[in-house]
């Protein structure tokens, strides 16, 4: 039992199933899932939807936390994503074209690689600090977005993109096949190859790692990249999911989300191993806290709130020196002394002594 307790998944996965408790509680059938037109539907499907731009934004984070880094432009990236693809796609003249659909999504995707290559430039290649370099693109980004929009919000109709946000796939919705899939082929690759090693390396120690013979340079410029390149494909699933494109909102505070998933999956900031079946979770528990708020009817003036006070509840518990204080507490309350018992009152028959003498 204490070693199902000291295990980092423990209590993101406690929360999780907490979380889905107490919805339950206040609605018997949430967890229940139905088939319609051979489609799976109910409120554990929409978790997942709901999960699968928060996963791509957050496994890109892992990795840049990983070597020691962090990238606050996710935000932005998804914004300029959803502009190009939608912005593409408006002013074609047949917005219902497979093709037109696949060279808009070519374009987003191209320019966000181009956007995480530009971060990984500055981080890896001139020095800047990664909070400094990915924060003139978190501001610039959107920029680029309203330049791309005209500062309007682009709306379209076009089936084929719209399968990206809300279609099915086996009766599973796309984007959560998009998401998880991504995330397994990640998993795989930095797990069964000499990658994730090579990125816990530059994380731990840079300087060691490069004089090893580790290209620490060269892996944190793939790991902007890589992230630049999730986030696009994010914003897609966004802009596909509500069909529009607006700069100012798409993708806001994502980027702070994704951190805390990270976190409470069990990465620390300061880089260094990283855990990707973590942020997995972590992703899980923040869909589902935001789906916990609208079920319990939480009033959304004190949903920041809310959430904040479970975030704090879990990385507590979490966090090294705290369970050491909660162990330390519970061996105090076990090997305290007991308590002194009262005196004995005093019998009134005199003693064997007095008898004798008398």
């Amino acid at each position: 039992m204490r070693d199902v307790l000291r295990h980092h998944l423990f209590w993101p996965v406690a929360a999780l199933v907490a979380l889905l408790v107490a919805n339950t509680v206040a609605r018997p059938g949430f967890l229940a899932v139905t088939v319609r037109d051979g489609h799976l539907f109910g409120a554990p499907i929409d978790i997942l939807r709901t999960t699968a731009p928060l996963l791509l934004v957050a496994l890109g984070m892992t990795l840049v936390i990983a070597t020691r880094g962090i990238d606050l432009s996710v935000g932005a990236v998804v914004a300029v994503s959803g502009a190009v693809a939608l912005s593409h796609i408006a002013s074609s003249p047949d917005p219902e074209s497979p093709v037109t659909v696949l060279t808009a999504i070519g374009l987003a995707l191209a320019l966000c690689l181009v956007l995480g290559v530009w971060n990984g430039f500055l981080v890896s290649a001139l020095g800047i600090q990664p909070i400094i370099a990915t924060l003139i693109l978190m501001t610039a980004g959107r920029g680029v977005a309203m330049l791309i929009t005209g500062g309007m919000i682009t709306t379209v109709n076009s089936a084929p993109f719209k399968v990206l946000g809300s279609g099915f796939w086996l009766g599973l919705p796309v984007a959560a096949v998009i998401a998880f899939g991504v995330f397994a082929v990640v998993a795989f690759v930095v797990r069964r190859t000499a990658l994730g090693m090579l990125l816990e390396a530059t994380g731990i120690n840079p300087a060691a790692s490069r004089l090893s013979g580790v290209r620490s340079r060269t892996l944190t410029w793939t790991v902007y990249t890589a992230s630049g390149l999730f986030a696009g494909l994010a914003g897609l699933l966004i802009s596909a999911d509500t069909m529009a494109a607006d700069a100012n909102n798409a993708g806001l505070f994502i980027e702070l989300d994704a951190i805390l998933a990270v976190v409470i999956g069990g990465t620390a900031l300061s880089g260094g191993k990283f855990n990707l079946s973590g942020t997995l979770v972590g992703a899980l528990v923040i869909a589902t806290l935001e789906r916990t708020v609208t079920v319990l009817g939480i009033s959304p003036l004190v949903t920041p709130l809310f959430m904040a006070l479970v975030v704090i509840a879990v990385t507590l518990l979490q966090s090294p020196r705290m369970r050491e204080r909660l162990t330390a507490a519970r061996r105090r309350q076990v090997m305290a002394p007991p308590e002194p018992q009262p005196a004995a009152r005093p019998d009134s028959t005199p003693d064997s002594t007095e008898v004798k003498a008398g």
